[in-house]
């Protein structure tokens, strides 16, 4: 079953498309994780966070991701890392156009 991940930190940038160039080699390099099927990155450049969305096609494979995530954020200095991991209602998210896929 699919599980999503939802993660968020402090940031104090950048953002936009500075952030975009910055971490453009960062995104492609998760498109490489195992069990990664996509991620919706989420920024607030007002209240200097960060974070995103990802879909993951199990809970072993959204939990490594996790686990190996919050590692390199703290080796940016990130000190806090908020995290859940919730399960995917399928059915429901089809109806509501969800990209499951």
């Amino acid at each position: 079953m699919a599980k999503l991940l939802q993660i968020d930190f402090s940031f104090p940038g950048p953002f936009g498309a500075e952030m975009t160039q910055a971490l453009s080699g960062l995104a492609h390099s998760i498109t490489k994780e195992p069990g990664f099927i996509w991620k919706i990155w989420t920024e607030d450049a007002r209240t200097q966070q960060a974070g995103g969305i990802y879909l993951f096609e199990d809970e072993a494979t959204a939990k490594a991701y996790l686990q190996m995530h919050t590692e390199r954020l703290k080796g940016f200095g990130i000190a806090q890392v908020n995290a859940k991991v919730f399960d995917v209602n399928e059915p429901l998210s089809a109806i509501t156009r969800g990209p499951l896929q």
